[in-house]
């Protein structure tokens, strides 16, 4: 039997660029008010939320996602044909086949790998995961991480439960070797006892129906059973956030950013006081402005606290997000 060859890579790997893409139209709370028939006070008190950013008719998946990935690798040093694979996390994409990862690297001028995960809410830190396990593998040298969602195109704007939480957004983060680790390991799992909890309404069976049975018609619309999904994840996600830290050798004295998914300021308050966080850990709160974003919010956490001075680079960053599913992933990472 011929022996085989297989690939090394380098021993370490690290993000070396973030990028974001923030849709232009701002929505504030009195926008969407009437239709749930809510306030902005209860609104910001249930979530924190005081405006989100929805796209408009040209800002699509992959338009959101190039314009966020061009940043990334230009901060990173590279040109885009360097980039030799390119992972997208979306659970908006309308297309179930192809993936609109080829697309994208199409555009940005590279014919790398390119495929999509659906991992909602959890699909970027999932992607960081892949990249590193990639690149110190041998596989590729530079891997282009794309989180993006356009959730109101799926989002029922009737619902009092999810119309004023969710919001669309492109982050982006190439990740290539390094000399030292940047990326610890990965802790991640999953919950599919509560696969419900967060779900797309409709089954697309349902929608488009048959000869015999004709469809709704209607688009799938997210749902989500707020209560349940806030009791899990703020204290579930604690301890996952802290075997992430012991997984990277990391203590909470070590750490100086805290980079949640932007759920809602609720649960990103309660994760801080189970994992009891030192004063002196800066943590995002980009969902006041920009809203539920899902797979893209954590990069476009991590990109406003980078652009406003609050994360620095070299700084050590613990990254965690969970989403339908329920699926979870954390890791530290050292800011690029």
């Amino acid at each position: 039997m011929a022996a085989l060859t297989t690939t090394t890579g380098p021993q370490h790997a690290s993000v070396l660029g973030v990028g974001a893409y923030r849709p232009l139209r701002v929505v504030p709370n009195s926008d969407v008010v009437d239709a749930i028939d809510s306030s902005d006070e209860w609104i910001q008190q249930r979530s924190g939320i005081k405006t989100r950013r929805w796209a408009g008719p040209d800002e699509s998946v992959q338009m959101m996602s190039v314009q966020a990935s061009r940043i990334a690798i230009e901060r990173a040093g590279l040109e885009p044909g360097q980039i030799d694979c390119v992972v997208v996390a979306t659970v908006s994409h309308l297309l179930q086949t192809p993936a609109v990862a080829t697309a994208i690297a199409h555009e940005l001028g590279t014919d790398a790998a390119a495929f999509d995960i659906s991992a909602a809410c959890s699909g970027f830190c999932h992607g960081i995961a892949l990249a590193s396990d990639i690149v110190r593998a041998g596989s590729s040298r530079y891997v282009l991480v794309v989180g993006v969602e356009r959730l109101t195109d799926i989002l029922d704007l009737t619902d009092r439960g999810t119309a004023f939480i969710f919001a669309d957004g492109a982050g982006a983060a190439v990740v290539g070797p390094s000399e030292t680790a940047g990326i610890g390991p990965v802790v991640w799992g999953s919950d599919g006892e509560q696969f419900d909890l967060i779900r797309q309404r409709e089954d697309w069976r349902d929608v488009v129906g048959s000869p015999e049975k004709p469809g709704s018609g209607v688009m799938p619309h997210l749902t989500m059973q707020g209560n349940p999904v806030f009791r899990w994840a703020s204290f579930a996600m604690a301890k996952i956030g802290q075997q992430a830290l012991d997984a990277a050798g990391i203590t909470l004295d070590d750490l100086d950013v805290f980079v949640p998914h932007q759920a809602n300021m609720r649960i990103i308050d309660a994760m801080a006081r189970s994992m009891k966080l030192p004063p002196t850990v800066r943590i995002a709160r980009d969902v006041a402005d920009q809203g539920n974003t899902s797979a893209a919010s954590v990069p476009l956490a991590l990109d406003r606290m980078m652009a406003e001075g609050e994360a620095r680079s070299g700084d050590t960053a613990l990254l965690i997000a969970f989403g339908a599913g329920l699926s979870y992933a954390a890791q530290v990472i050292t800011v690029p």
